[in-house]
């Protein structure tokens, strides 16, 4: 089992959605308890994962830097003149993608609890819930950009239905336009992936041309010569060397999915209008595939174009830090707030990329992670005073400390750790950032490091508005909006201790002992970091 250990992770799910298909809709219980023993099944395949992930390794090449590597071919085509396509089922992990996939793994167990009380068309909601979970991990997890792109593409079709069935009451418009700017995304990242397709492969002895959709081969530079998107090649479009177009084309691709700013707009209708376990994963994982994409594919496989893009990059991470965090202080629904703050703490990672520094790129995955579990725990706090009144607005609740204290203390415990308290883990994401970003003028000379100074604003920003939220809806005299919401306030219930706690755990744990996932990541976050800066300006000064 271990030998396919990635392969139980993404399949799994998938038969147990096959399960759940053939099972009457009635069989609700049984559902739920398939659904949840999938994800644990996941989970555990995670700590597996974790625990047996060898960080000492010190990769030469892409090659080496990948562990529970599963190779086996997919399909080939003939075309004749043009040599022959090979597609691989290939997936392995590194440093980059193992945090992120134990993180999902986490995250999904939580988001079965949350939907364990969901009534209303369970079957067709667990079938779904089931695919995206499998998907997941598989983008994650995929050496192979055509693989990739599939698993990628199917996440987008679980999570519309997800919203538009099951969501509130502007469900259709919130899910229509997450599919179209995702869409529209998936596109751009598609036009590339067929370029690189036609520029990267081998020629045998015999003089017989294969092209491959293998990453390890993309990001390890070797390209068959005068092709499209080669370094050598000088193509150019729009009076833009084609490579550099190609990187935007992915950049602007993965930056919806982060999303940052102008790109972000599809985020607050989706996350207002879905349940809150589709909140969860939206916020904690789906938002993070934007994220490891850059990594994977946008920064690795062009890291001359990242390289002299760093600046206006940068420029759009900063931009992203600092309005959203202004919105979200003029929000008055909480989860509308907590949308915009995602959009704000997630310019932190395209900032740390931006800086192609090792402090920069390993504060950029750490922020992810972390951002993962502490956005996942705000969403379920949310949803804890949605089950009882059926409303988010900030302004029609007071005082909440003095009738839910356990309720207080896990919102102010995430607030604090979303705003960057030290001694959690939001505080060692953003610092590492910051160091990355103020410290690359000296370093790398990317970008003036008076960006990052600005970026420290965010910082500012986010503890205005989280305690600003906590004096009003928490502090003071108990008061609702409705009279009968007062005997609803009920403390947290076991199962909201049990999707709660292991969060606030995990928060605590990461921000005093920040080494569990920098020591498994530095020698893949060193080997990123020097790849791109050696591999980049060899490109740029063919």
């Amino acid at each position: 089992m271990m030998n396919y250990l990635l392969s139980w992770m993404i399949f799994l799910p998938l038969a147990a959605a096959f399960l759940v298909g053939v099972l009457p809709a009635s069989s609700r219980q049984a559902i739920r308890w398939i659904a949840l023993s999938a994800t644990l099944a996941q989970l555990v395949f995670g700590l597996i994962l974790f625990f047996g992930f060898d960080g000492s390794i010190q990769p030469k090449a892409w090659a080496d830097a990948f562990q529970y590597v599963e190779l086996a071919p997919w399909f080939s085509l003939q075309l004749g003149n043009y040599g022959s396509l090979q597609v691989d089922y290939s997936v392995g992990v590194d440093g980059i993608s193992m945090p992120l996939i134990v993180m999902s793994t986490i995250l999904l167990v939580i988001g079965v609890a949350s939907s364990w009380k969901l009534t209303t068309k369970v079957k067709g909601y667990f079938m779904l819930y089931l695919i995206l979970s499998g998907s997941l991990i598989g983008c994650f997890a995929s050496l192979d950009f055509f693989l990739f792109y599939v698993f990628f593409e199917f996440m987008l079709l679980p999570m519309f239905f997800l919203i538009g069935i099951w969501g509130g009451p502007r469900r259709s418009y919130a899910s229509i336009k997450f599919f179209l700017y995702t869409l529209l995304g998936s596109l751009f990242i598609l036009i590339v992936m067929i370029g690189l397709y036609l520029s990267v492969g081998s020629i045998d002895g015999a003089g017989a041309q294969t092209n491959t959709f293998s990453l390890i081969q993309m990001m390890d530079g070797i390209y068959l010569s005068n092709t499209l998107l080669s370094p050598e090649s000088g193509y150019v479009l729009w009076g833009m060397p084609l490579r550099s177009v190609a990187f935007i084309l992915l950049l602007v691709g993965f930056m919806i999915k982060l999303p940052a700013v102008p790109f972000h707009t599809w985020l607050p209708d989706a996350h207002v209008e879905a349940p809150t376990a589709i909140s969860v994963l939206l916020a904690g994982v789906l938002l993070k595939v934007g994220g490891y994409g850059l990594f994977r594919i946008c920064y690795a496989i062009f890291p001359d174009a990242a390289i002299s893009m760093a600046y206006p990059v940068a420029v759009i991470g900063l931009i992203s830090i600092i309005y959203g965090g202004l919105v979200a202080m003029a929000q008055n629904d909480i989860k509308k707030l907590i949308a915009y703050s995602s959009v704000s703490h997630m310019g932190f990672v395209l900032l740390g990329l931006a800086a192609i520094t090792s402090e920069g790129v390993s504060g950029s995955l750490f922020q992810m992670v972390s951002h993962g579990f502490i956005s996942g725990a705000l969403f379920l706090i949310v949803g804890v005073i949605y089950d009882r009144t059926h409303d988010r607005q900030i302004e029609n609740l007071s005082g909440l400390a003095s009738k839910m204290p356990q309720y207080t203390f896990f919102v102010v415990l995430f607030f604090f750790a979303s705003l960057g308290l030290p001694g959690l883990s939001g505080f060692v994401g953003e610092v590492l950032v910051l160091m990355g970003a103020i410290g690359t003028e000296s370093l790398t000379g990317v970008f003036p490091r008076w960006i990052g100074m600005v970026a420290v604003l965010g910082i500012i920003i986010s503890a205005g508005y989280y305690l600003w939220t906590l004096q009003r809806m928490f502090f003071g005299k108990f008061w609702t909006r409705e009279r009968e919401w007062e005997s609803l306030m009920r403390d947290l219930t076991i199962r909201e201790w049990l999707m709660l706690g292991p969060l606030a755990v995990l928060v605590v744990l990461f921000g005093v002992f920040p080494s569990l996932i920098l020591d498994p990541i530095d020698n893949s976050i060193q080997f990123f970091v020097e790849r791109v800066l050696d591999q980049g300006h060899y490109f740029l000064n063919k």
